[in-house]
């Protein structure tokens, strides 16, 4: 018998930690005043710490709707599930919830208000162990959200994250982060207004699948991190949408990197990776679409690579990748590359890429052009030496030095051509059909974002208001 409110007690079938209220009226009488408090108003942190102590291990405990002021820690196998507008409100020091015990389970809570020291981890839910499943949380006003520090199998899935959006972005925490934890699985979260969207570092074999990140510096963040999957996720208006450093054996497939507009960003930035495999991703309209430097041994296969500033800019120190089968399409320039030339391999067997700036011909009609593709053209040469120059790219006098260098190729440029170029785009319908379904959803949240004509009309109003007062003001002492 719990010690704690007497009426508590645990159905082993289903390993339900649970209160009735009936039962507690009809065998405990007086009790049920004092008891029954807990239950009926938001408890304070103390008492949901004090009900999580007193669970059986490996119990169900429901809490139910209201404000469970926290900070709380479970220290057993526990599973915490919250009814409809359950929240744990931290106490805005350290982490709101802490999971220190190994195969907890979060479930439908509304986590918010946790600290904001980053030097801390101060998180929504810090994990410090392993088997967890964190799933269809709402996390908010928080500094990182889901920390996993040295946990290993965790299931991250269906929570919904927003960060601190009032702080400056180097200010506020990662939406998932990730250090030195295997084998984790984040799937269906949805995260916005943090720093990065995912940050790993010493994540080996991890599943990230599914998820939304938008409104952050990166979108994903990762270093030190191999044998990873990423599948079907967007990473969309951020600052960049992926920088993917020091690691490999990572397979990035079905993914959507749009939209990706700060200073000098990417699509997807590749330093020092070996061994990727990118299959079947859109990567549109970013300011450069995939970035290259000493990166070896990568496979680029059906992607598209749309709408970009510069498709492609890649080092020298860049070699033996290979693209093959991928569609090129309207972006200002097709490629920037540092230095002399690469060893990139523009074609794998008879299958090139598709440019939609080809000019070539195919009489044979096998869908392959009869001659090789320039990718890089002498503007665009030259502005891999000098990139201030892409002012200038539309530019009368780059056109006509465009024209002149294919006429009368007398500068040695970079040896950057696509053997076997494709007379048509590769045709991935369900892949576009998903781009269009997201794009739809973008374009809704941005009519959501704006202020109604209510407003709109209001504010004009205040401002010819706030502007015509003081002229009337001078008017009438001249007319007194």
């Amino acid at each position: 018998m719990n010690r704690l409110c007497p009426w508590i007690e645990v159905d082993t079938s289903r390993e339900t930690f649970r209160h009735d209220r009936n039962d507690a009226r009809s065998s405990f009488g007086p009790v049920l005043a004092l008891c029954g408090m807990l239950f009926a108003s938001p408890a304070p942190a103390q008492r949901l710490q004090a009900l999580i102590d007193a669970a059986p291990e490996r119990s169900v405990l429901r809490v139910p709707a209201g404000i469970w002021d926290g900070n709380i820690e479970l220290r057993k196998k526990l599973s915490i599930v919250g009814d409809q507008g359950t929240v744990i409100r931290g106490s805005g020091q350290g982490s709101t919830v802490t999971i220190l015990s190994d195969s907890c389970r979060l479930e439908g809570c509304i986590v918010e208000r946790s600290g904001g020291m980053l030097v801390q981890e101060d998180a929504g839910i810090l994990v410090k162990s392993s088997g967890n499943v964190i799933v269809n949380n709402e996390l908010r006003d928080v500094l990182f959200g889901v920390y996993l520090f040295a946990s290993h199998n965790n299931i991250i899935d269906s929570n919904r994250i927003r960060g601190r959006k009032e702080l400056e972005l180097g200010a506020r925490g990662s939406g998932m982060h990730l250090w030195n934890s295997r084998g984790n699985s984040l799937k269906g979260n949805r995260v916005e207004d943090v720093r990065d969207g995912i940050y790993m570092q010493y994540a080996n074999r991890t599943m990230i699948e599914g998820n939304d990140i938008s409104g952050v510096r990166y979108g994903l963040h990762y270093m030190y991190a191999d044998s990873n999957v990423f599948v079907g996720n967007v990473f969309r208006k951020n600052v960049a949408g992926a920088a993917v450093m020091y690691s490999r054996d990572i397979v990035i497939r079905r993914n959507m990197f749009i939209h990706n507009r700060g200073f000098a960003s990417y699509g997807i930035l590749f330093q020092d990776c070996h061994g990727i495999t990118a299959d079947s991703n859109i990567v549109a309209d970013n300011v450069v679409g995939l970035f290259f430097e000493a990166s070896s041994d990568n496979v680029f296969r059906h992607n598209i690579i749309a709408q970009n500033d510069v498709a492609l800019t890649m080092f020298q120190n860049a070699e033996r990748n290979v693209f093959t089968e991928n569609t090129f399409v309207d972006n200002l320039s097709p490629i920037t590359v540092i230095g002399r030339s690469t060893s990139t391999r523009w074609s794998e067997g008879t299958q090139g890429n598709f440019w939609s700036s080809y000019d070539g011909y195919d009489l044979d009609q096998d869908g392959i052009g009869d001659v090789p593709a320039r990718i890089q053209n002498v503007f665009q040469y030259l502005e891999g030496q000098v990139p201030n120059l892409r002012l200038f790219l539309y530019s009368p006098a780059a056109q006509a030095l465009s024209r002149a260098t294919s006429a009368f190729p007398v500068l040695d440029m970079s040896k950057e051509f696509d053997r076997n170029p494709l007379m048509r785009p590769f045709d991935d319908r369900v892949l576009m059909q998903a781009y269009a379904a997201t794009e739809a959803r973008t374009k809704s949240e941005a009519v959501q974002q704006r202020p109604s004509l209510p407003v709109l009309s209001g504010l004009v109003v205040a401002f010819g208001v706030v502007t015509l007062l003081p002229f009337r003001f001078i008017k009438r002492r001249k007319m007194n």
